[in-house]
């Protein structure tokens, strides 16, 4: 991720990072795909570094053979992305607490 000018943040605000990542993840692939047919849904946020942090997001999805036709690579790319914006938002939140 880019240098956002955050402070360091503490172990629960890492958490609530990775929980938030990894929700947005996954409600953008319920958005584009019924529940019933994706087989399997892995999603993992990892956070290493304290300046500069580094995010690391990965969804890994199954969907059901009746969706054959289905572009799961760029969903799942779509995903990720929506992960990161997300986590971007949230990091800048306290950049702008941190400026005053």
């Amino acid at each position: 991720m880019e240098d956002l000018g955050i402070p360091e943040l503490a172990n629960e605000q890492l958490e609530e990072l990775c929980t938030l990542a990894e929700e947005a993840a996954r409600k953008h692939v319920l958005s584009k795909v019924p529940s019933k047919r994706i087989e399997t849904l892995d999603i993992s946020v990892e956070v290493e570094g304290i300046t500069p942090l580094n995010l690391t997001i990965n969804v890994d999805m199954q969907l059901s053979p009746l969706m054959k036709d289905f572009d799961v690579q760029k969903l799942a790319n779509e995903a990720i992305q929506e992960a990161f914006t997300l986590a971007e938002e949230y990091l800048k939140e306290f950049a702008c607490h941190s400026k005053k």
